[in-house]
């Protein structure tokens, strides 16, 4: 089984030559992230073990979002933060989805036009629900973009994590959405949500863009949109979401094999939801992967309404509103314990930081602390510098 790493070193330098005058600079980074990773180039950190006492040198990890090595303790983090500040109510998993037409558009426009779709989106679902013939209230969302489809092309669409009820004109009293006549709570028409939504993102799109045509879409056709209760609850949904928020395209362990010509992947086909694989030559396997890679400093996670950080003190009172007695609050995330790669039991203790220089010095002469098992274990996503 190969890796990232292995795919980059691989097929990179071709990549890059050849699409030296158009590679981005966000690009650029994302491979040089992910060949370096965990290795000498990064620095590190050496740990001895408070068991058998074998010492180790642990190299840094990159942080990049884009690599496969790194994120999961970033991803439980982030889980729960946003598990302390749920309501206790029913929630709804809402997803936007662009057709077709405009995906090209988007992926040549990234700056303008990802924002754009996170507009869009909740304004539409906020105006209907602000409208009393469904709810008549202020509601709140938390959403993450996801661009990838299980065979890496480019798929932009958006996953809200929404509350089922908002705050009343009051400003103090909370309304839960009204029920259908099966008892399954309702929050807005999907089929207007999508109208609205069309509507709403060409808007904003036409003046992000003024002076970029717009693809017409076909009349009749509709945005793919739909909301169902969290009937899993809401956490199910949050580690569903925490996937991509910390995560890449495609993992290390989906990388089947690696040669000078191709790169083979496993994938679960969302159709008939088997096990299949797809082979591409290296240049195209690293332009979709690519492909994902979103523009430098952009969020791929955003709150809106209720759930921003500036209305942190109306959503701390509505939990209390809601459960009067207080919320119990998340345990503490505690850092991934370093284990010792030669006893397997011991628990790892930091010594002190190693410079890169060092660390390639000491990995040329084959100096014993970067014999075998020289990175953390996977578990511990190596030493953050």
């Amino acid at each position: 089984m190969r890796r990232l790493a292995d795919v980059v070193r691989q097929h990179g330098p071709a990549y890059i030559e050849r699409h030296r005058a158009s590679l981005l600079p966000s690009h650029a980074c994302a491979l040089r992230s992910i060949l370096h990773c965990r290795t000498p180039v990064m620095g590190g950190h050496v740990a001895v073990c408070a068991q058998c006492g074998v010492e180790h040198l642990l190299y840094h990890s990159c942080r990049h979002r884009a690599c496969p090595q790194c994120g999961r303790a970033a991803t439980t983090r982030w889980i729960a933060q946003q598990r302390d500040l749920l309501l206790p109510v029913t929630y709804f998993h809402v997803v936007f989805t662009l057709p077709s037409e405009l995906r090209r558009l988007v992926r040549s426009h990234q700056k303008a036009l990802l924002p754009v779709l996170f507009r869009a989106a909740f304004e539409s679902l906020a105006a209907l629900a602000a409208d009393p013939h469904y709810l008549g209230a202020r509601i709140g969302a938390l959403a993450v973009l996801h661009t990838w489809t299980r065979s890496l092309e480019w798929h932009p669409h958006l996953h809200m994590l929404v509350p089922a009820g908002g705050l009343a004109p009051d400003g103090r009293t909370w309304r839960d959405v009204p029920r259908r006549k099966s008892k399954t709570p309702f929050l807005v028409p999907v089929q207007a949500l999508g109208k609205l939504f069309a509507g709403r993102f060409l808007h904003l799109a036409r003046r992000a863009l003024p002076n970029v045509r717009i693809p017409e879409i076909p009349d009749g056709k509709s945005w793919v949109v739909f909301a169902k209760p969290a009937v899993q609850g809401a956490d199910k949904v949050l580690e569903y979401l925490g996937r991509y928020v910390h995560k890449t395209a495609l993992s290390d362990g989906s990388i089947l094999a690696c040669d000078d010509k191709t790169v083979t992947f496993r994938y679960r086909d969302s159709r008939d939801f088997q096990a299949k694989t797809m082979t591409f030559r290296g240049e195209e396997f690293l332009r979709r992967f690519l492909q994902h890679v979103l523009p430098h400093g952009f969020h791929r996670v955003r709150a809106f309404g209720l759930l921003h950080p500036a209305h942190r003190d109306t959503l701390r009172q509505l939990q209390l509103l809601l459960q009067p007695a207080a919320p119990p609050l998340s345990p503490p995330v505690l850092r991934p314990r370093l284990r010792c790669p030669h006893c397997k039991k011991g628990e790892l203790v930091l010594l002190g930081a190693v410079s890169p220089a060092t660390c390639i010095a000491l990995a040329a002469q084959r100096h014993p602390w970067t014999t075998g098992p020289a990175r953390a274990p996977p578990h511990a996503e190596g030493v953050s510098t």
